[in-house]
């Protein structure tokens, strides 16, 4: 299977000031940024940067927004792994295929980053069908995360963090846990949202209790159906 077709390149470029989450979560990613900022420095004190970046908690709450934030703030590209491709691959090659993802991140010095990690990170006590494969996989990625070296960046996101191994769990030194919205953080997010939208379309209903993504999606279909009817409406009165 061609390596090409188990990972996307991501250009989509995103400054850390528009990430949404908690003042802890941001304090503790700045701190990481700036130890890969001043790596070399660092180095020359045996001082190891921490590379190894688990976000996790539930699905739609910014987790792939902050990868390519990180990715942005150190100036690299983003390499993410097409999971579905990879899983799907065939039996006895899954392991080869992620120790080929993880060389070409090293080789481009890019941010690798694993999407639904426990889909192949899940733990050796599972009960999978294929637990001999399973385990191989998961000795084959606690070997390519120990020798990771300082400079590349692993950020690896789940929505189930108690289905990773815990092996794997422990070689992660920074874990980030995203909550969902509540009330007024999401009016922040709609707020921002809305504000490019025409004033007079911008007072729609607003829904809570649900994640960031789904608050966007909500905002573009309302804007989606408001704009087109105003075209309908502009079409039909310059027809008569």
């Amino acid at each position: 299977m061609n390596l090409y077709e188990l990972t996307v390149n991501d250009t989509e470029k995103i400054a850390l000031n528009d990430l949404l989450f908690s003042e802890e979560n941001k304090a503790a990613l700045l701190q990481t940024i700036k130890e890969h900022q001043y790596l070399d420095e660092l180095k020359k004190y045996n001082l190891q940067v921490d590379n190894k970046i688990l976000l996790h908690g539930h699905s739609g709450c910014g987790k792939t927004t902050t990868a390519k934030a990180i990715a942005t703030a150190l100036n690299k590209s983003i390499v993410i792994i097409n999971l579905s491709t990879l899983i799907n691959a065939r039996i006895g090659e899954t392991s080869k295929n992620v120790k080929a993802i993880f060389d070409k991140a090293i080789r481009e010095k890019a941010v690798l980053f694993l999407d639904e990690f426990d889909q192949i990170g899940k733990s050796r006590d599972s009960e999978d069908k294929d637990v001999a494969e399973m385990k191989r996989l998961v000795n084959t990625i606690i070997q390519l995360m120990d020798y990771l070296p300082g400079e590349s960046l692993l950020i690896c996101a789940t929505n189930h963090y108690h289905n990773i191994d815990t092996a794997l769990l422990r070689r992660f030194q920074l874990k980030l846990k995203f909550e969902m919205p509540n009330d007024s953080e999401l009016d922040v997010y709609y707020d921002k949202i809305l504000a490019p939208f025409p004033v007079h379309l911008q007072d729609i209903p607003r829904k809570y209790a649900i994640s960031y993504a789904e608050a966007k999606d909500y905002v573009h279909t309302s804007m989606k159906k408001q704009i087109i009817a105003e075209l309908d409406f502009q079409n039909k009165k310059d027809r008569v």
